[in-house]
């Protein structure tokens, strides 16, 4: 009898094909996480057990719920196929739970066992009523659900189940770079994206002195915060100062949020071709904010040809909060630093932007040449999540 920790892969079984690829992504995904501990893991294609110290269990579990790609993991009991280890490994498993009503699920992958599933769960469930005094069976809501998984060689015992992030491995996509300012919505679109599969590297836009170090330090927290489901994100902060400057100086106050977001996206695409990254990601949701209107979406796309993902785009901002409270970034979005998208918000900006106006405020100033210099002094911070006394003095 061996205990193990039971990871089930969920979405990575429709893969068909590529199927060795997500299982081996996800492997080495889980193999970085716990790279601190004395582990063995053994995968198919259809499920991966770790092997553990008993004293690190709890961690390692905290560890792997950082990690996406899996649908749910157990703790297990790993058994031979023998009729008799199964039925006493499950009375001693079932002694040490309180309960009165209870259900017993098996799942046989190997068809030349004798009992076909039905016929297992029926006699292991007498096995139970028989030993275990008090018990009583309950197909439909049954306090204790007791699983097994019938393997050729070995059996897997459990009585949990803990849901797993889902989604696919962190490196299954591209490289991709993530529009990263202060607020509620980016970090959750970043969070969204790695729980895709992809790559996620992260730019900041900032404009000292219209925005502050705290500001910068805010986003250099939410970063920290997501890179845990990735072991290291690379946050790019550009200096965006003399461009925003320029805008609010020589343009069209209605047309400076779009213009503004206009030269953020030309800055994207530079670092996306530079960087070798795939597409945009951003936390832009139609229709909170004037730049966000479908209108104003196409006009500011207009500068770039790299595909932009909005992951957050059709859900409402109720729904975001949700997500950023879970992943543990909401308390630090609303700290009150306001980021270069905030800081110089018109009175009434134009929601719906014509082209030719926004090419004729664009004129009027030597964007490439600022494009260009911001990108010569873009400030690089390798981020991981036990780094934090690292850039203290960047701050």
């Amino acid at each position: 009898m061996e205990k193990v920790i039971l990871i089930k892969y969920g979405e990575l079984t429709t893969k068909k094909g590529n199927r060795n690829f997500f299982v081996h992504t996800l492997t080495e995904n889980i193999k970085t996480k716990l790279k601190n501990y004395p582990i063995v893991i053994k995968k198919d294609l259809s499920r991966m057990t770790i092997t553990f110290d008993e004293e690190n269990l709890t961690s390692i579990l905290e560890k792997i719920n950082e990690v996406f790609g899996i649908h749910a993991y157990h703790v297990a009991y790993k058994v031979p196929s023998i009729l008799e280890d199964m039925q006493s490994e499950m009375l001693t498993m079932l002694k040490n739970e309180e309960f009165t009503t209870f259900k017993i699920e098996v799942k046989r992958s190997d068809k030349m066992f004798p009992m076909d599933s039905m016929e297992l769960s029926r006699y292991l469930g007498g096995v139970v009523l028989k030993n275990l005094k008090g018990k009583k069976v309950d197909v439909h809501h049954p306090e204790v659900l007791f699983q097994v998984e019938l393997c050729k060689d070995y059996t897997y015992l459990y009585t949990n189940s803990i849901k797993g992030l889902g989604g696919y491995p962190v490196g299954t996509q591209p490289k991709s770079l993530a529009m990263l300012s202060g607020g509620i919505d980016s970090p959750v679109a970043i969070y969204l994206a790695l729980k895709r599969g992809i790559k996620v590297d992260a730019v900041y836009f900032e404009a000292i002195p219209h925005t502050s170090l705290e500001a910068r330090e805010k986003v250099i927290t939410l970063t920290r915060k997501l890179a845990k489901y990735k072991n290291k994100i690379t946050l790019y902060v550009v200096p965006f100062t003399e461009i925003q400057e320029a805008i609010y100086q020589k343009g069209n106050s209605e047309y400076c949020i779009t213009i503004m977001r206009r030269m953020m996206y030309r800055i994207m695409d530079r670092l996306c071709k530079k960087h070798k990254a795939m597409a945009i990601i951003n936390g832009e949701s139609i229709g909170q904010v004037a730049s966000q209107t479908l209108n104003s979406m196409a006009v500011i796309n207009e500068v770039t040809n790299m595909p932009v993902i909005r992951p957050v785009a059709c859900l409402d901002k109720l729904e975001i909060i949700d997500i950023a409270k879970k992943i543990d970034t909401y308390e630090t979005s609303i700290l009150p630093y306001e980021d270069c998208c905030t800081v110089f918000v018109p009175k009434h900006p134009v929601i719906n932007p014509v082209l030719d106006e926004c090419l004729k405020n664009e004129e009027k100033f030597d964007y490439e040449a600022m494009i260009e210099k911001a990108i010569e002094n873009i400030l690089v911070f390798p981020i991981t999540i036990e780094d934090k006394s690292k850039y203290e003095n960047l701050l």
